[in-house]
């Protein structure tokens, strides 16, 4: 795989800065897309392009010579706090699939990586009730919407996709021993590390097993 130039969405947030570290560790080339091409710290092997993931001629632009996908894109508020106002719009996560899946297909790329979350359609019911509580009363839900979405344009696609649904994601800077659930089968921990996360990503982008699959993760 050395030498494969990944394109990462959302490579300026908390777990995006972790797929562009790991995935340059282990040489691969990296295209990311931002929107503030100063927030990225430039490094060997990484292209930064300008612009935005709902534009189809960006997406475009920064997908050429690439050969998988990698999005750790959300809805983003302007804090953590559940109830604090909306960065980006509604429909952020699934206008910008529908943008990929179109330039993807466009430029004969299959394979596809995504961060949703868990608590996102049928794994709704596994999560605790205070959670669900805090999702449908507060402004995260739209996030939860929206990856819903997001999943559904993948599914219907011809792309090789991974859905990844990590539980509450918390910032520690060690790798974790990480617990695969399908259908909450182990029942999944409450949280992991975005680190952990990201490597799960990146390493996951040939695994056959995983293709066409939805996964809860959590630290083991």
């Amino acid at each position: 795989m050395m030498g494969m130039r990944i394109l990462v969405l959302g490579a300026t947030g908390r777990t995006g800065k972790h797929i562009v570290a790991h995935a340059l560790a282990k040489g691969y080339q990296v295209n990311c897309l931002v929107r503030d091409p100063e927030k990225v710290v430039p490094a060997t092997n990484l292209k930064i392009l300008e612009g935005n993931t709902t534009c189809s001629a960006d997406l475009d632009r920064a997908i050429q010579g690439c050969s998988v996908i990698i999005s750790a894109l959300n809805i983003s508020r302007t804090s953590d706090f559940p109830f604090s106002p909306l960065r980006t719009p509604k429909d952020f996560l699934s206008k910008t699939m529908a943008n990929t899946i179109s330039v993807a297909e466009k430029n004969s790329i299959k394979s596809v990586v995504i961060c949703s979350a868990w608590g996102v359609a049928e794994t709704r019911k596994a999560i605790p009730f205070w959670f669900r509580w805090t999702i449908d009363f507060s402004n995260i839900r739209y996030a939860y919407i929206d990856h819903e979405k997001q999943e559904a344009l993948l599914e219907k696609s011809n792309m090789d996709w991974i859905i990844v649904r990590p539980v509450g994601l918390t910032n520690g800077r060690r790798n974790q021993k990480i617990i695969e659930s399908f259908q909450n089968r182990p029942k999944p921990k409450l949280t992991i590390n975005r680190k952990s996360v990201a490597k799960y990503m990146v390493d996951s982008l040939y695994e056959n097993n995983l293709i066409r699959k939805k996964v809860v993760i959590s630290k083991g």
